[in-house]
């Protein structure tokens, strides 16, 4: 499966730049990691599955940059679908209050928008499924910076950088293949780079508001208020 620019053969290291970017994806997932030990000790389950998500995305996507086979590229972007729909979940949750019976919701939500996105954006060279975690991913900052709870709008900033890294990500995504013929490395490792940088942004926001969930519960009523 030639799918990029840098492979020009089906040779195990014949994408070295796309192969070995994906190590961003795993110091992400460190970082993260070490972050969520630190501030919560033993972590939630949802917040652990988003961090062990980013390593999974890492070995997913090296495999297809090395083996480029079929089966490795369901291992690419199955991993990364997940991730998807477990932010959604995660954000309703954390950021918008709904108990987790309800913020499940969320996901199903989101796949009905992203099949609504892939059908209005066929036309366009631009995948469906990543428009759509642009367009939901500027929903999400959007909302943020209108809610009148300042304890929510203090992760804007997070959120407004993820958003625009993320549409630098994607336009290095869709520019690899007609970048080629005068810059044969390709631009793919890019959104390599971007990517791990956006999903780390975006797991430490959850971190950080599951912090700051815990310490308003610990508070005593008196200054809760």
């Amino acid at each position: 499966m030639h799918s990029y620019c840098e492979r020009l053969d089906g040779s195990f290291w014949a994408e070295p730049a796309n192969a070995v970017t994906n190590l961003a994806f795993l110091l992400a997932a460190v970082l993260a990691a070490v972050q969520l030990r630190r501030s919560l000790g033993r972590p939630p389950f949802d917040l652990s599955a988003l961090t062990g998500l980013l390593a999974v995305i890492a070995v997913g996507s090296f495999l297809f940059h090395t083996l480029a086979t079929g089966w490795a590229g369901l291992a690419d972007t199955v991993p990364i679908g997940m991730f998807m729909l477990g932010y959604v979940v995660v954000f309703a949750h954390r950021f918008g209050g709904l108990r987790w019976a309800r913020a499940w919701l969320a996901a199903p939500v989101f796949m009905a928008f992203a099949a609504a996105v892939g059908f209005a954006a066929a036309p366009l060279p631009v995948p469906g499924p990543y428009l759509a975690a642009l367009l939901g991913l500027a929903g999400l900052t959007g909302w943020l910076a209108t809610h009148p709870d300042p304890a929510r709008r203090r992760y804007l900033g997070g959120f407004t950088a993820a958003t625009g890294l993320f549409g630098v990500s994607l336009a290095l995504r869709q520019l690899d293949g007609p970048l080629c013929p005068t810059w044969p490395l390709g631009t793919h490792f890019g959104w390599h780079l971007c990517n791990a940088a956006v999903l780390y942004l975006l797991v430490r926001a959850a971190i950080r508001r599951a912090v700051a969930q815990r310490t308003a519960q610990d508070l005593p009523v008196t200054e809760a208020r």
